[in-house]
């Protein structure tokens, strides 16, 4: 594959000068990318990197001029040689697809849930070339292979659900390259795979971009998959780059105390020493569960259409302890989750909630029980209202639960809360979509933690975050566990921050228990060559010793010669 409509070999694919762009809202104007350069030549990756609300993401969407209508965007932004920045939509929509593709973080938001993937490939294809329909199929179904997805001709076939989180980011990625595009801008594309999914789409993305000569600016948070893919990294902070330069540079020499700061956030997976006394306590020995799953199993559908999401699997928390569940996708992790919650009913086997038997609790004990658990979700945004302000998020709970309680009563808890979070009793009155994805989450943590339960259930309650917001939100977790002494189910892909947050670990595979026990014999001494695989999949943030575990990894993963 060669890049198409690029300009003379080795000049900048992309050559950003001075950007600028102002957002217009009702109380002023706000900055939020001011004298942005910076350039992506052929065969290239630039990782752009910082917290949320540096402008990275803005920046990546200016050069493909997707700003919304209330931006105001200045400066030089080329691409191939054409100019962006006030470019007419003929001339944006001739560079899009054709010449610069992109691929965001979610491939459930940029497919069409309605529309089979071959017809998605197919209709990219033909909106910039003239092609036969027949032509574009076989044509798709060569790029949903190429992308690595099993069985292409009848993968084609299916719709977006049908296929699991790292087919569907593969399909994005299908898309993407479909016209064979000069430059391909990723924003956080691996953030909400499993970490083989992520080695799998980043060693994909490295061959597409070494077999095309095509340029890539990656936005992420993640340290580990700067190291693993980017040739420089820029880095961002209140909408300006503060340091740039050659990966191994800025990784391992950062140049701007920023840029150590954002470093030092960062969780690293730690295999070759002694295990480290852990920050988390332990849990209360010898006392009753707070939730223990015996033998459970989980079928959903019925006949040939069944699937076993879970199968004989037992799981204890108790009292003070964090269980950390990880696995791959499909693996099972959210099932359990949602069975120690009584919202999935187990096919076989039992599970106690409080010393309570849910199967032969009445609905009003049920009701009760729940009152006792506290639940925090990857996404924020779709876990709190937009209608409700922050105060009336947090105070839903007690409305449920604590009937009795008087208004101001309940203020007084809400206060304490969003004290107890470390979030300013100022924000009370302001809605989820006025903070930011941090502030958001840690108001999730609030409601969880305003009824002082007894179990914290967290379902990957940091993978959208950026690493010093992440440390912040599991820091206030840690402080309140010690505070409050509630158990703690943590389910999570990623295993750097499990070995630092949970004392035990539950290794799934397939919807059984491949191994568990402490984090630190798990993690270090894997038993099983699936765990093994598991930790060879996790990027480091140092580049040298990256390249040496990716190396690892795949000699592994190809087995011995012939």
């Amino acid at each position: 594959m060669s890049a198409k409509g690029g300009p003379e070999v080795g000049a900048p694919i992309l050559d950003v000068t001075d950007l600028g762009v102002t957002f217009g809202t009702d109380t002023g104007d706000v900055a939020a990318v001011r004298g942005v350069s910076l350039a992506v030549r052929p065969g290239e990756t630039l990782a752009l990197v910082g917290e949320s609300g540096s402008g990275k993401s803005t920046v990546a969407l200016a050069a493909m001029g997707l700003l919304p209508g209330n931006a105001r965007a200045s400066g030089s932004a080329t691409i191939a040689g054409t100019e962006v920045v006030g470019a007419s939509d003929g001339t944006l929509a001739g560079l899009r697809g054709r010449t610069v593709s992109m691929v965001f973080q979610e491939p459930a938001t940029a497919l069409d849930p309605l529309t089979r993937i071959g017809s998605q490939v197919a209709e990219v294809i033909r909106n910039h070339r003239r092609v036969s329909a027949a032509d574009a199929r076989r044509e798709a179904v060569e790029l949903l292979r190429r992308v690595g997805i099993p069985d292409p001709e009848r993968r084609a076939s299916a719709y977006p659900f049908q296929l699991s989180g790292g087919q569907r980011q593969r399909v994005v990625i299908a898309m993407a390259i479909a016209n064979e595009p000069a430059l391909l801008i990723a924003d956080e594309p691996t953030t909400a795979l499993d970490v083989t999914v992520q080695a799998e789409i980043l060693d994909l993305l490295r061959r597409l971009a070494a077999e095309s000569g095509t340029g890539v600016l990656l936005v992420t948070h993640n340290m580990g998959v700067v190291a693993d893919f980017a040739d420089r990294v820029a880095v961002m902070l209140r909408g300006e780059i503060v340091e740039t330069g050659d990966v191994e540079k800025v990784l391992l020499r950062p140049g701007h105390e920023y840029t150590r700061r954002l470093l030092g956030a960062v969780p690293r997976l730690v295999v070759d020493e002694p295990d480290p006394a852990h920050p988390n306590g332990s849990a209360a020995v010898g006392t009753e569960p707070v939730v223990d799953l015996r033998g459970v199993s989980v079928v959903f559908g019925r006949g040939r259409r069944a699937v076993r999401a879970l199968d004989d699997v037992s799981i204890a928390v108790h009292p003070g302890e964090t269980v950390g569940l990880v696995g791959e996708s499909g693996s099972g992790k959210s099932t359990a989750a949602r069975v120690a919650l009584g919202l999935v009913a187990p096919s076989a086997g039992t599970v106690s909630l409080f010393g309570t038997d849910l199967r032969r609790a009445r609905s009003r004990a049920r009701r009760a029980l729940r009152a006792g658990i506290g639940v925090v979700l990857q996404d924020p945004v779709a876990s709190l209202d937009a209608r409700m302000s922050v105060a009336q998020c947090v105070a839903e709970p007690l409305l449920i639960h604590r009937r009795g309680l008087s208004a101001r009563e309940r203020r007084d808890r809400v206060a304490d809360a969003l004290e107890r979070v470390r979030l300013p009793r100022a924000l009370a009155d302001r809605a989820p979509r006025e903070l930011s994805g941090g502030q958001r989450q840690r108001v999730s943590l609030a409601r969880a933690l305003v009824l002082e339960p007894r179990l914290l259930v967290a379902d990957e309650p940091t993978s959208a975050l950026d690493v010093s917001v992440q440390k912040t939100v599991l820091d206030v977790i840690t402080d309140l566990q010690g505070e409050l002494g509630f158990a703690c189910l943590f389910v999570s892909h990623d295993l750097a921050v499990v070995q630092q947050f949970a004392q035990r670990v539950v290794v799934l595979r397939n919807g059984r228990i491949e191994e568990q026990g402490s984090t630190g014999s798990t993690l270090r001494r894997p038993e099983t060559d699936y765990t093994r695989r598991l930790l060879a999949a996790v990027p480091v943030p140092d580049p040298v010793l990256q390249r040496q575990r990716r190396a690892d990894r795949l000699a592994a993963s190809a087995g011995p010669s012939a």
